[in-house]
């Protein structure tokens, strides 16, 4: 079968406009609960046709994606683009919040020209979020706060990457990860080029998959007055 020949319908659900939230945080926070199967409001037979959906992917060893994985990218300060898999780590009134290297290429490119997208992609829910909006450090005690929280290895390991270099070889870093572990036998602190990141939402669009390809498309859209204009957009 040829990638042109790849298709699907959609037909898990719709999105109506009088169903949205008025701020598109508590919207994304509704869809996200649903995603990670904390489906409060949602209808019985809604979760129950979900349930079914789901059943037959386990049956043809499909495994469910990360909820919270978001497509994010960047650009440079020449506009050259680049795009890559995060782990999304708290949505809040702020915005959408990440951690990372922050000289990495994500980081340095943020600091180059501090705008960014996102998509999440919720497949199981024929659901997709797209964000575009600018974007600020985390400040460093919530970043602290969060690298406390993370396991060991993880925290040693952000010590070892220099994230986006390169390294002459495997055995290399397992060898750094080594010395690293050794160099902090018990408490491992949050090095300084390491932390988080927050996107302050302009636009947020919310994607529902409909049959023949009629999606619902949903876009919040802020204004100076910091309201939300919210539209149907075409599919």
């Amino acid at each position: 079968m040829s990638l042109a020949d790849l298709r699907r319908e959609y037909k898990l659900g719709n999105l109506d406009d009088v169903d949205l939230r008025s701020d598109p945080l508590q919207q994304f926070d509704y869809w996200f609960h649903q995603a990670t199967e904390a489906r409060g409001g949602s209808s019985r037979l809604r979760a129950f046709g979900i349930g079914i959906y789901k059943a037959f992917q386990s049956l043809l060893g499909e495994k469910p994606h990360d909820p919270n994985a978001i497509s994010l990218a960047t650009a440079d300060k020449n506009g050259r683009p680049s795009v890559r898999t995060v782990l999304l780590k708290g949505a809040d009134p702020r915005g959408f919040i990440f951690f990372t290297n922050y000289e990495s290429r994500k980081g340095r490119e943020l600091t180059e020209n501090p705008h960014a997208a996102l998509v999440i992609h919720w497949g199981d829910l024929e659901r997709q979020v797209c964000v575009r909006g600018t974007v600020t450090k985390l400040p460093k005690t919530e970043s602290e706060a969060y690298f406390k929280s993370r396991p060991r290895g993880s925290r040693i390991a952000a010590w070892v990457s220099k994230q986006s270099t390169a390294v002459p070889s495997r055995e290399f870093l397992e060898k750094s990860m080594a010395e690293v572990a050794a160099r902090f036998p018990s408490d491992v602190p949050m090095p300084e080029y390491w932390g988080g990141f927050v996107i302050a939402p302009t636009e947020i669009e919310f994607w529902q998959g409909r049959p023949s390809r009629l999606h619902d498309r949903l876009l919040y859209t802020r204004q100076p007055d910091g309201s939300w204009k919210i539209e149907r957009l075409s599919p």
